[in-house]
């Protein structure tokens, strides 16, 4: 019985490593007792039928195990006779013993909520979820493909506490901002580590085309379908021994891969479906837009505009046309996705190999987005103690892009927006022309052609060596390589080609190689004391190169190769660091019940000077299990009850220029007269540091009613100092600005999550997860306000939050007079730059996601709602187009402005049309300034899975059709088209919508094949 028992152990033990979600398991048997040596049958889900393979299934008094097939089949040859006591265990499945008293047999197996024996990824090590010290979360398949996104960072909004995205604009591919607890610097780097397979990625956009403030992604060129799942790492414990690298959390993504023993498998996934915007901006007609200036006239005392041509005028307001820009501009977009994998593996092989394409194309004309990636992962066992592997991932992301926010020039949005609807697209001679200032709308689409082409090759290979039971090396060399090839063309019709056309041809090399190697010890001295040891280095090198071309003068329109240009300039730009670290982890455990963790990481960079290259970052993690002691162990609708608490240091140092703590030089080339020259360019600050930011996180973790209630709760600080910060020096200086440590800034919180099964039957289920979050956001010491953004709308300063809005409250609308009355701050009877004050700032008061999922035998639905509360939006838009007439010809007019002050008693928040004061479009005005909060219903999915007799009719493992519909309705106060695309890729200048395309709806039909 000894031996039986250890066997029973070391097989618990196994299936605990290699289990993601436990589950529970409902047995009916069919047939009738028979005495039998050999038992066989079938296991399936319990809900939808399907055959579930890899089943493991083994007699109570028998060493030696088997497994179900492809179909779900087992056949089980042994001496002994029925009744037969199973020993069942799968992933994703509870284990349950199972008294079986004839055979053949069918098995249902039914999923649990119980997640206590997931496996979570923490630093270079695993650690079982029950086990679990730091603050990480934890989504599947299922929570990063949701929605059609050209990027899968997008999936993560409403998913995870905490974690704040920002969509800029509704264009697919473009760039995002994800802050994961709040922002911890002004010129450093926000973004978090993207770890994929155990490679560092790149997720800053290497596009050096302006369109307009907005930026690509270099996460799109990952394909979602390859991903199995997304963990996010967020306190100091869970992300001290990425150093560095893990200032602003850690999301690492673990794609698929085969598993030992299974069977060869091919799935399909395929989808198509259409997108439009779900409202546009209401715009005056023509005869409105007159009607405006005429009356902005008679209020300044000039003649009206807009009168009989008889009379000299342009006709009469009545007589003017509307011209629809935004129809033109707009369009039902098509997306189209295609996904197709083969995997399985062997007892020492397994592999995967993945290829898809996905085009989206914008609601924008003429913007898109396409993307083809391979994938192929093995790993192969050499002996009972080498094993190797690697992980490959190759893509050609293809963007047709557009410029969107500020600038006139190739404007798409600018051209259909804000060119007013009266102006008609033609001159007197029939031709095509722009007004406004703007590019001629028909011309910009039909000859439009800025792009880009990203080759990008994401790698690794691996050996593991187990030295002896407890003690395993592993050592890995990864390497990140982006090419990224863009173009711009504007011919002699489009302003920014005029006289005769200019282009621009930029590439872009971005290599990232890193070599590590750990040595991990791993060891339970008897029943109550765990103990673990973690050793490691990292060598990174990081390679930037850069080389553009610009041309102008074409002989027509049909040269468009720079070399054909009359005149060209060059730029060429090359960037390199060093990163080398040591880092360790040491962890005890004293009956399962108190755990504690010390870690220690030193990152030298050469991004510093002698004597300031290395810091050294500590994290120490407590946790005590409640559940475990006495006093609860009666208590039965407790499963799960866990106190942890966290304190460590993580520093930041990316973002800024790899040689920013040196005195630079450039060289001219023809600077004096025709002869290269150098001029010094960048002032050296030899004292230059590392950002640091110490963070503080106690939480709690539960699972109640046999794990059907889980919940998680958290509270941080966060605290950064030596904040890297570039001041601004007198032109005296002959410099314009050097970087330094000036800043200081916190962020406090609270993050709360919820899980639960609300009901489980047979036949039908629900789950509900839930999650909000709330951070506070300020700066602590900062000598001097700074200002970002267009007309300076954002505003650092001390004491309040970063990217706080700067401007003129607008108190009333006098109902006596028309004038827009604002408040007089300092009281000096007149309003002027003293007067503008913080109004709020781009940070909600909480934000967060709810989803229910439901099934009901073959059927089931998915709804996810998300949403935001208390953060606030300029609408420059409405700055541009609620100026009445005082812009006349120059500007659209939006339909809002229909409802300005005309007459004594009028009650109303938009001003008398007049110029006198220019309080009708007075910079910086918080008429404009709105609330951004918003509950969006996300996504909503409804899908059918074909019964098991039907597969195994079609030979098929799995077959499910399914529908999805995205951002089916958004309510909020905002009157722009979007309230989250008010963020932009210049990381200071978040929160002012203008010019930018919102997130369309869209809806999709897919299937998902499984052979």
């Amino acid at each position: 019985m000894k031996k039986i028992k250890h066997a029973k152990h070391i097989l618990f033990c196994v299936l605990f490593t290699m289990s993601f979600i436990p589950v529970k398991l409902f047995a009916q048997i069919a047939g009738e007792p028979i005495i039998n040596a050999t038992l066989q049958g079938k296991i399936v889900d319990s809900i939808s039928g399907e055959p579930l393979e890899g089943v493991t299934i083994q007699l109570e008094a028998v060493t030696h195990s088997v497994k179900t097939d492809e179909k779900g089949n087992f056949h089980f040859v042994t001496g002994q006779k029925l009744p037969f006591t199973l020993m069942l265990s799968y992933v994703g499945y509870e284990r349950r013993k199972l008294v079986v008293n004839a055979s053949p047999v069918l098995i249902k197996l039914q999923r649990s909520s119980d997640n206590l024996d997931e496996v979570v990824v923490v630093g270079y090590t695993t650690v079982g979820k029950k086990n679990l010290i730091g603050s990480v979360e934890k989504l599947g398949l299922k929570g990063v493909i949701s929605i059609p996104t050209g990027s899968f960072d997008a999936q993560l909004q409403g998913k995870v506490a905490g974690v704040q995205v920002s969509s800029s604009t509704g264009v697919p591919g473009e760039a995002l901002n994800i802050r994961l607890r709040g922002a911890t610097s002004i010129n450093a780097n926000n973004n978090p580590l993207y770890v994929i397979d155990g490679v560092f990625v790149n997720s800053e956009s290497l596009q050096t085309l302006n369109t307009g403030g907005k930026a690509t992604s270099p996460i799109a060129d990952l394909n979602p379908s390859d991903i199995e799942y997304v963990e996010v790492l967020k306190d100091a414990e869970a992300t001290a021994l990425y150093g560095s690298r893990g200032a602003n959390g850690v999301i690492l993504i673990t794609t698929k891969r085969g598993k030992n023993g299974q069977s060869t498998k091919i799935d399909v996934n395929l989808y198509a479906g259409r997108a439009k915007a779900a409202k546009l901006w209401e715009l005056t007609t023509g005869p409105e837009h007159a009607e405006l200036v005429n009356e902005y006239n008679r209020n300044i005392g000039k003649p009206e505009p807009f009168v009989s041509t008889a009379q000299g005028g342009r006709g009469l307001p009545s007589e003017q046309q509307t011209y629809d820009r935004l129809s033109e501009a707009f369009r039902s977009a098509g997306i189209y996705s295609a996904d197709i994998s083969l995997y399985g593996g062997s007892d020492k092989t397994t592999y995967y190999l993945g290829a898809g394409y996905n085009k989206q194309e914008s609601i924008l004309r003429p913007i898109a987005f396409d993307r083809a990636s391979f994938r192929f992962n093995l790993d192969q066992k050499i002996n009972e103690r080498l094993k190797v592997g690697s992980s490959n991932a190759i893509s050609r992301t293809g963007r047709n892009q557009g410029r969107a926010g500020d600038g006139p020039q190739g404007g798409i949005l600018q051209a259909a927006l804000h060119t007013p609807t009266y102006l008609s697209p033609y001159n007197e001679l029939g031709e095509l022309v722009g007004r406004a200032g703007f590019d001629n709308l028909t011309l910009l689409l039909d000859n439009y052609d800025v792009g880009s082409i990203s080759l990008r090759y994401i790698g690794n290979v691996y050996g593991e060596y187990q030295i002896s039971p407890h003690l395993k090396f592993r050592s890995t060399f990864s390497v990140d390589y982006n090419h990224y090839d863009e173009h711009e063309y504007w011919n002699k019709f489009l302003i920014a080609g005029s006289p005769s056309g200019s282009a621009t041809s930029a590439i872009s090399q971005s290599t990232t190689w890193i070599n590590e190697q750990t040595l991990t010890y791993r060891k339970r001295f008897g029943t109550q004391h765990s103990f673990g040891l973690l050793l490691g280095n990292t060598l990174q090198s990081s390679t930037f190169s850069l080389t553009s071309a610009t041309g102008k003068g074409f002989a027509s329109n049909d040269f468009k190769i720079i070399g054909s240009a009359a005149n060209t300039t060059s730029f060429q730009d090359w960037d390199k660091y060093n990163l080398a670290s040591f880092f360790g982890r040491i962890d005890y455990g004293f009956a399962d019940k108190y755990l504690i963790d010390f870690s220690l990481r030193a990152d030298g960079s050469s991004k510093f000077n002698k004597g300031y290259q290395w810091g050294y970052f500590p994290a120490v993690g407590l946790a005590w299990r409640l559940s475990k002691e006495d006093f609860l162990k009666d208590v039965s609708f407790v499963n799960d009850l866990k106190i942890r608490s966290s304190y460590g240091i993580t520093g930041n140092q990316s973002g800024i220029n790899s040689f920013a703590a040196r005195q630079l030089w450039s060289g001219v080339n023809g600077a004096y007269r025709g002869v290269a020259g150098m001029f010094p360019e960048q002032l050296a600050d030899e004292k230059l540091t590392w950002e640091q930011t110490s963070q503080f996180n106690i939480g709690l973790d539960a699972a109640l009613f046999h794990n059907r209630l889980s919940f998680a709760f958290n509270y941080y600080d966060k605290q950064t100092k030596d904040g890297l910060l570039t001041a601004v020096l007198p032109g005296t200086t002959g410099y314009d600005n050097y970087l330094n440590n000036a800043a200081k800034i916190s962020n406090k919180g609270l993050e709360f999550s919820l899980n639960s099964t609300n009901i489980q039957r047979n036949y039908f289920s629900w789950t509900t997860s839930f999650n909000i979050a709330r951070n506070v956001n300020k700066i602590e010491q900062l000598s001097k306000p700074m200002n970002f953004g267009s007309r300076d709308l954002i505003l650092f300063k001390e004491g309040s939050p970063m990217y706080s809005f700067w401007v003129y409250k607008q108190l009333y609308v006098d109902s006596q007079t028309g004038d827009a009355v604002y408040e007089d701050v300092n009281g000096d009877g007149k309003i002027t730059t003293d007067d503008r004050q913080l109004l709020g700032s781009i940070w909600p008061d909480f934000f967060g996601g709810i989803s229910n999922n439901f099934s009901y035998k073959n059927w089931d639905l998915s709804a996810f709602l998300s949403f935001s509360v208390g953060n606030e939006i300029y609408n420059h838009n409405r700055f541009f187009g609620e100026a009445g007439g005082a812009r006349d010809a120059a500007r659209v007019i939006f339909r809002s402005n229909l409802d300005r002050w005309q007459q004594p008693g009028d009650i109303t928040d938009v001003p008398r049309s007049d110029g006198i004061n220019n309080n009708n479009y007075k910079d910086g005005g918080g008429r404009w300034l709105e609330d951004g909060s918003y509950l969006r219903f996300r996504s909503l999915s409804i899908g059918y899975n074909l019964p098991a007799a039907a597969l195994e009719k079609l030979s098929l493992t799995k077959l499910r059709v399914y529908v999805q519909a995205t951002n089916l309705f958004t309510w909020t106060k905002y009157t722009g088209l979007d309230p989250e695309s008010a963020a932009s890729s210049s990381a200071n200048e978040q929160g002012i919508d203008l010019g930018t395309p919102p997130q369309p709806r869209s809806f999709q039909l897919g299937v998902n094949l499984t052979l």
